[in-house]
């Protein structure tokens, strides 16, 4: 790739329209495994507002297996708790700093700006050799005998560019979406919300998450690193009930959260409002082309999910046009992109738009549910949730640990819709065993004791590195078992050693 729109090649494995985090992900590991890639934006550089600001625990290993999870960590803030409340008041405070330990390397939740995000993944494409091609909007997208034709608006004139594949990364009023005809079903919430990146927050708890209900208003509040030590500094979310966005100051904003939430600020660094929508794309795949974060789902901030689906995405997407490109799998492979994580997305609005429906529904009955019961049973409720099994589970669910594929077309089918504790999830940490993924190939797992000529047998025949670890506890990775796993580090199938060459071999792409 190169910054000069005179350089760009005609010709590239994979056109990248969008350069957010999602695009950026995407490109990251296209280059990383030595694939032709360009990546266009229409834009003038990066993000400069923060924007998106959860990273979770799934992400982070996806930083990891890239190789710049040093760099997430160092700018990165962790939240150690979470403090619930009801307008001014707060409930006292709920750890969630070790939430996810012994599920994740990195448990609980980071908190790292959009823009940050952004920088960091430029960086290391251009550490990889590759480089974003900025001002170079998509202006028209079709199909072509080996992919598709596009051209590009850019500073020196047109740019036509010939791909095997292009990949929509370029959010929600995505320009490859529309010229595809994709349809993008959804709703859009009827009130305005606004966000605030404000310095010298009071009010709130600093380094840690606050959550405030009102009767009609609600309020999130995160933490953020600040340049300037011992200053706190919060990104606001709330919502304003009032149907558009016209006449709403930062003024007003700030007179509600001092009124409701005795919430006040100093200076802000960024001030908007917007409409939240509650959408997913009919289709992730239209032969070529594909959709991957915002242009193919949006929905409410609430669990700060929305950029790490965009990055897990890229991730997911990015190694199955590897394995297809590099001839391990035939082009129906990429099928499962659609089948695998436009499922994840649609699963996500719905439990998305249910939270955000009980926070800012203006019927009687919710509105007293929200006034009565919070300050009744939250003090409660926050001194007895670190205690309950459920608190596990839900690391899983928050971190997007417990997300579920199935791994063929007839998978579901075959079990009855019964999920498998392992196959079609993403491997089980057992403490040692993800080093090797940052290998980003197909792959071997076995725990516990093996005999050494088994083990090498099914190395031969499958033609696969095998790796070989502890046994593991508790986790459901059973000894005398071999897994296959894939690249993105998703198991692919399992079997017992008299029949692990056949039924591992079953899972592995057909050209494989």
């Amino acid at each position: 790739m190169t910054s000069e729109s005179a350089e760009v090649p005609q010709s590239t494995d994979v056109l990248v329209v969008g350069a957010g985090p999602t695009g950026l992900m995407l490109a990251n590991w296209l280059q990383k495994l030595g694939f032709r890639v360009i990546l266009a934006d229409g834009k003038a550089g990066p993000t400069r507002e923060s924007r998106a600001l959860g990273v979770q625990s799934r992400s982070m290993e996806i930083y990891d297996q890239l190789g710049v999870i040093d760099t997430v960590l160092d700018q990165a803030q962790h939240a150690e708790r979470v403090r619930p409340g009801y307008g001014k008041r707060s409930f006292g405070e709920v750890p969630v700093g070790a939430l996810g330990s012994g599920l994740t390397p990195y448990p609980g939740i980071y908190f790292l700006e959009q823009s940050r995000n952004e920088r960091i993944l430029v960086r290391n494409l251009e550490r990889l050799g590759g480089r974003v091609l900025w001002d170079s909007g998509l202006v028209s997208l079709e199909d072509s005998a080996d992919g598709v034709r596009a051209v590009l608006s850019t500073p020196g004139g047109a740019r036509r560019v010939e791909a095997r594949y292009c990949v929509g990364c370029d959010g929600g009023s995505s320009i490859v979406r529309k010229l595809r005809g994709i349809p993008f079903l959804g709703i859009t919430n009827e009130y305005t919300f606004y966000v605030v990146d404000a310095f010298s927050t009071t009010g709130v708890v600093g380094g840690d998450v606050n959550l405030r209900l009102g009767e009609t208003d609600f309020l999130l509040a995160f933490p953020l690193k600040d340049a300037v030590e011992g200053r706190s500094t919060h990104r606001l979310i709330g919502v304003l009930r009032q149907a558009g966005t016209a006449d709403i100051s930062e003024h007003i904003v700030r007179e509600r959260l001092a009124r409701i939430f005795g919430v006040a600020y100093g200076e802000s660094e960024w001030f908007s409002t917007y409409r939240v929508h509650h959408r997913v794309a009919e289709r992730f795949r239209d032969g070529a082309v594909f959709l991957a974060g915002d242009a193919g789902h949006v929905h409410s901030p609430v669990g700060a999910q929305g950029m790490n689906t965009g990055l897990q995405d890229a991730h997911n997407l990015a190694l199955k046009l590897a394995d297809v490109l590099a001839g391990r799998a035939g082009d129906a492979f990429l099928d499962r992109y659609d089948a695998e994580r436009r499922p994840v997305a649609e699963r996500l609005i719905n439990s998305t738009d249910r939270v955000f429906g009980l926070v800012t529904s203006h019927r009687l009955p919710v509105r007293l549910v929200r006034r009565l019961l919070p300050p009744l049973f939250g003090p409660v409720a926050v001194r007895l949730l670190p205690r309950l099994p459920i608190s596990f589970r839900l690391a899983g669910y928050l971190g997007q640990l417990r997300i579920h594929y199935w791994m063929s077309a007839g998978a579901k089918a075959a079990a009855r819709g019964r999920r498998g504790r392992v196959v079609g999830r993403r491997l089980p940490w057992t403490g040692v065993n993800f080093d090797v993924l940052r290998e980003a190939v197909w792959q071997v797992h076995t725990y516990g004791a093996m005999d050494d000529a088994i083990v090498d047998a099914v190395g031969l025949s499958l033609n696969l590195p095998v790796h070989r670890f502890p046994a593991a506890q508790d986790n459901g990775l059973q000894a005398g078992f071999f897994y296959l796993v894939r690249p993105d580090g998703f198991v692919a199938a399992e079997a017992p050693a008299h029949s692990a060459v056949s039924v591992l071999r079953g899972a592995l792409p057909a050209v494989f």
